[in-house]
């Protein structure tokens, strides 16, 4: 009875130990990092100020991001642009956004998937979603940079799995009061507004909306055909605002 009792206490503390989410972690880690020494940020000199400064961004996110022209040009370096892209961010703004709806949903579809597991469909979904998007605006010369992609495939997944987990989200018409929904509510709303933005955007790549889309679907489609009917888990995860950010 103690021996038992002694290996299921160590088992508990080993669990508590354990970080949880150490690949999404790793992810805001690396994405954080990335975007202070590069020129958006305005922290590294290196770069300049003024109109030095934009030229070095204008530079930096052609270089690193998605062009959709270049991309299907059959540019062997091009082809990699949609696993790179994911690691840029344009602004703080952008930046911020994309890593609070990481940190708030990427650790528990973490969880459920798997590391390794998770890293591939994190990084195959978001590759994906930029592709689509590069196709469905294949004559664009503008750069595309974000992780909204991957993301909106975390969110998706994260529906899948866990559609009755409460998420607080702050709602702009009703003055950002926080309020608490369940995900299945929360998400396909976020999914109708990116729809209908969508539909909305001019030409060329600015807000990748359809990036949004398509990330949402892979994710979920994904988490469907994994887990099925045993994807869905009860949980009650940190609250996270309503939106995403943009690319």
């Amino acid at each position: 009875m103690i021996g038992n009792w002694s290996g299921t206490a160590g088992r508990a503390v080993a669990a508590l130990r354990r970080p949880a989410g150490p690949v999404t972690y790793t992810l805001i880690a690396v994405c954080c990092l990335i975007f202070l020494i590069g020129p958006a940020s305005g922290f590294n000199p290196s770069y300049g100020t003024g109109d030095a400064l934009l030229a070095a961004q204008r530079a930096y996110f052609r270089h690193w991001g998605v062009v959709p022209a270049q991309l299907f040009e059959g540019e062997p370096r091009a082809a990699l642009t949609p696993a790179t892209a994911l690691f840029i961010h344009g602004s703080w703004v952008h930046l911020l956004g994309n890593m609070l709806f990481l940190y708030v949903f990427g650790v528990l579809t973490e969880e459920r998937m798997g590391r390794v597991e998770f890293t591939l469909f994190y990084l195959g979904c978001g590759y994906l979603a930029l592709l689509g998007y590069a196709a469905a605006h294949a004559d664009s010369d503008q750069s595309l940079v974000g992780a909204s992609g991957a993301i909106s495939a975390v969110l998706g997944a994260f529906l899948c799995a866990f559609p009755r987990a409460r998420v607080t989200s702050l709602l702009p018409f009703l003055f950002f009061l926080p309020l608490r929904f369940p995900a299945w509510v929360v998400l396909p709303f976020w999914v109708t507004l990116q729809w209908i933005a969508a539909g909305r955007a001019e030409q060329g790549p600015g807000v990748a909306y359809l990036a949004h889309l398509i990330g949402f679907a892979l994710g979920f489609g994904y988490a469907w055909a994994r887990f099925g009917r045993t994807a869905k888990v009860r949980a009650a995860p940190a609250p996270a605002p309503e939106g995403e950010n943009q690319p």
